[in-house]
């Protein structure tokens, strides 16, 4: 036994020896004696160029900075082949250099190695070994090269990416580490066996491979390619590692989001029929990230909160938060807590519409003894109450809850609770019986918003624009006016709403010339598909100017520009579906528009025309039943009864539809029989919709007037009187 052990530390002697003796050779570039002799002669005279470019130590010093890994990798060569060749040198050289920060230098070694004339033995070698693997049998031809060697010589390839990337050669760097995975997908088209190369470092090179190449495409700014390189390592099987894998999904779907490129879509060959296929960037990258997800679930990786965000940045761009709400239910308990969840829930149901869902998920967190105060919650149920006419009074008290909570603690976090705060009121004021209970909620709205706007010390768009509704809205039109214009600045013209919110105040102050150059300024400074509204309301000012040709132009225009737009949603472009259902509202009251411009005018062919356009896109609107019965109205007595089943329809359809609910009131008036007190009930129902609707108030004092008596004529009075006011200060279309 000791002899055994004598002989192996002999042998391990002499294979350092030899090592020694190869690295003098080439870091000296003096040939060995021919007893002695391990490399070629052509060998030894490429390693004098390497000597000569000044790039090696000074002999003698090899033997200080060859590390353990190096010597272990020579000797196993060594035992294999009972020497090393020139490129395997090479390899083990260009590792020193690397491993010592000298990229410049370990480039130069590398480059000696002929990548060209090794690439097919290695292909040949990787072949063979695989296939022995798949069959489980010996294959007795013997392999140009050893899986050592082949091994040393991809991490030689590997490296030298390395050091170009180290050098800033991106490019270059992209094309050699692109070649290993070349070189072994080529070997194994069907992929590696699942536990080929775990006895040796293939799989920890190829793996860094993998990983390292869409980076590189990244750093020489070459996406397309990144995207490939991306997609290859996903879709081939590289024998990667769960958290690896997990690791280039992530990547790949955070360069798909944010990159700017958008990339084709994949190619698949094993794609079911039935199977999805993302048609774009983000739809790839959101099937990417459920992916992940379901590996977290499952405790097959760590939770990455990130992933998380992303994936909601992903499907709010998308337009789908209902299923971001499906990926977060299904997340197991212990990743997210109780208030995370409820709160996240929250703002998927809110993001798709869904309010009420958003609103009950947040009364259940504030059940809770940990959460009764969750200062973001309570903002987030004030503004969703706010949105809601029916819950505004419970938003109230979400706002001052989160009030009391803050103590004042956050400037920003308080100026949002009195900004939502005053939203609220707002909304409550349209609900209250007396007018005394309406002017003291509008006037708190006031003080609230003017409050959040002072706590902030700066300009915030939803502050300014409410600001000036509600100053709109109490008539008050020099402060709307003058938020109006804070608002378009602080915004630089860049929002549509601002512009609308300024034309609709200068048309209440009657000033309808600056209305139009308010409105022309915006179209010159918006895109295409957001001049709908300010095209409907050029028209409408150019209606009250008494324009009406121009006003029937801006009409045209604007249904060209709808058509347009409608036959874009069929060419592959992605609009989400709240933009479609808003394009087609707008063309169907542009029609309604031009079918009362032509009653106006008595062409009833033309106004006929346009209801027929306008059912093609939705017949059951009650603004189109009210136009029908607007134009039996207009024609006279004998059609009053044609005219009141039409706006009864358009009840039926919408029982809040206030247009209907003034003129059922109007034609019951003329139709005579008694009918007051019924007429009396609609217009009171559309006050207590529209408190501040001329027409509304004209009518109701017309009843009183019929009445006759003394209370009712005074009655009649303040109604007139109201009217006049109102109309005086009416804009061509509602405020907010």
């Amino acid at each position: 036994m000791k002899s055994k052990v004598r002989i192996r530390g002999q042998r391990r002697g002499g294979i350092r020896g030899d090592l020694r003796k190869i690295m003098k050779c080439l870091c000296s570039g003096e040939q060995l004696r021919a007893d002695d002799e391990m490399i070629s002669s052509s060998e030894s005279l490429a390693t004098k160029d390497y000597a000569v470019s000044g790039l090696s130590s000074k002999p003698g010093e090899a033997d200080q900075k060859l590390d353990a890994t190096n010597i272990e990798e020579a000797e196993i060569s060594l035992r294999e082949r009972g020497s090393l060749n020139y490129e395997e040198a090479r390899a083990l050289l260009g590792r020193i250099e690397y491993q010592k920060g000298n990229f410049e230098a370990a480039l130069q070694v590398f480059e000696g190695i002929d990548i060209a004339a090794i690439t097919p033995k290695i292909k040949l070698t990787l072949s063979r070994r695989v296939e022995g693997h798949r069959r489980h049998s010996q294959n007795h031809a013997m392999p140009p090269l050893s899986i050592h060697s082949v091994i040393l010589l991809l991490e030689a390839i590997f490296l030298r990416a390395k050091s170009l990337q180290g050098l800033g050669r991106f490019k270059e760097a992209a094309q050699s580490c692109k070649l290993i995975l070349d070189i072994v997908e080529s070997s194994s088209p069907e992929g590696l066996p699942e536990n080929f190369g775990v006895d040796y470092k293939l799989r920890e090179t190829l793996s860094k491979a993998v990983e390292l190449l869409p980076e590189l495409w990244k750093l020489a700014d070459a996406p397309r390619e990144a995207i490939v390189s991306y997609r290859r390592a996903l879709l081939h099987n590289w024998n990667l590692d769960g958290v690896t894998t997990a690791k280039i999904q992530k990547e790949f779907a955070v360069f798909l989001l944010y990159n700017g490129d958008e990339a084709r879509p994949p190619n698949l060959r094993s794609q079911m029929d039935s199977s999805f296929v993302p048609r774009n960037n983000i739809e790839e990258a959101i099937l990417l990230l459920m992916i992940i997800l379901r590996k977290v679930s499952l405790k097959r990786i760590q939770w990455d909160r990130s992933i998380l965000d992303h994936l909601s940045f992903a499907l709010s761009v998308s337009g789908d938060l209902r299923a971001l709400a499906i990926q977060v239910e299904g997340l197991v308990p212990e990743i997210l807590d109780e208030r995370e969840r409820y709160l996240l829930l929250a703002l998927c149901y809110y993001g798709a519409n869904d309010g009420l869902v958003a609103l009950n998920l947040l009364r259940k967190l504030f059940r809770n003894r940990e959460n009764p105060n969750n200062v973001e919650a309570l903002l987030m149920a004030s503004k969703i109450c706010g949105e809601i006419p029916n819950h505004a009074e419970e938003g109230t008290g979400y706002a001052r809850r989160a009030l009391e909570s803050l103590m004042g603690g956050c400037d920003q976090l308080e100026s949002s609770a009195h900004y939502l705060l005053g939203v609220s009121l707002s909304a409550h004021s349209k609900s209250a019986i007396s007018d005394s209970e309406r002017v003291t909620r509008q006037y708190k709205a006031l003080q609230a918003l003017e409050l959040a706007e002072r706590v902030l010390k700066t300009r915030d768009p939803n502050i300014l624009y409410h600001l000036s509704v509600e100053n709109a809205e109490q008539r008050k039109l020099d402060a709307a006016l003058y938020y109006a214009k804070c608002l378009v600045k602080v915004e630089a013209g860049s929002n549509v709403k601002g512009w609308l919110l300024l034309a609709r105040i200068l048309s209440a102050q009657k000033r309808f010339v600056d209305a139009v150059t308010i409105v022309d300024a915006a179209l010159d400074q918006t895109g295409k598909w957001e001049q709908g509204g300010l095209l409907r309301t050029k028209a409408k000012l150019q209606i009250a100017e008494g324009h009406l040709d121009g006003a029937t132009k801006t009409y045209t225009q604007l249904l060209a520009d709808l058509q347009v737009e409608s036959k874009s949603f069929g060419y592959g472009k992605e609009h989400r579906q709240d933009s479609i259902v808003s394009a087609r509202n707008l063309e169907l009251e542009v029609w309604h528009d031009l079918a009362y411009l032509y009653i106006s005018l008595s062409q009833w062919h033309d106004a006929e025309g346009c209801l027929s356009m306008s059912n093609r896109i939705s017949s059951y609107s009650a603004s189109r039943h009210h136009a029908i019965g607007s134009i039996h109205e207009a024609k006279g007595q004998y059609k009053y009864k044609d005219a009141l089943i039409s706006y009864r329809s358009a009840l039926d359809i919408d029982p809040d539809h206030v247009p209907s609910l003034i003129s059922t009131a109007v034609v019951l008036r003329k139709l005579g029989n008694r009918s007051n007190a019924i007429a009396r009930s609609f217009l009171v129902r559309a006050l207590q919709l529209d408190r501040t609707n001329h027409s509304t108030w004209y009518n109701l004092g017309l009843l009183y007037k019929d009445e006759g008596t003394t209370m009712s004529l005074l009655e009649a009075a303040d109604c007139f009187e109201a009217a006049m006011v109102l109309e005086e200060s009416a804009p061509v279309e509602p405020f907010r």
